[in-house]
């Protein structure tokens, strides 16, 4: 019986709530932070704020947290010149999931920014 109230729970949601959910541990934060920047790029206008939410909803869905959080960790540490950097500019690994989160980005651009 609790699944088939779950199942038309979801029914009735709109359509990115349901897809928002599944998976998602990105804290409102960082998702805010993703809106704010985005809509910086993009615009402070209401189709804006649609589109980047879209955006980060998309990455959340393929991106665990974790790695989200380790790609923005290398990406600011790029920005910082100087030995203490060094680290995070020349790991394969973290070149990785830069790339990884890049893709996803330009998946969510595909998608929500037609």
């Amino acid at each position: 019986m609790k699944r088939i109230a779950v199942a038309a729970v979801a029914l009735l949601l709109p359509a990115g709530a349901a897809f928002a959910g599944v998976g998602d541990d990105y804290s409102t934060v960082d998702k805010a932070d993703y809106i704010f920047g985005c809509m910086a790029a993009n615009g402070q206008t209401r189709q804006a704020l649609e589109q980047c939410s879209c955006s980060i909803d998309r990455i959340a869905a393929m991106l665990p947290h974790s790695e989200y959080e380790e790609a923005q960790t290398v990406l600011s540490m790029d920005k910082i010149a100087g030995q203490a950097s060094e680290v995070f500019r020349n790991s394969p690994n973290l070149r990785d999931k830069v790339a990884n989160l890049r893709r996803a980005q330009a998946e969510a651009d595909i998608e929500c920014f037609p």
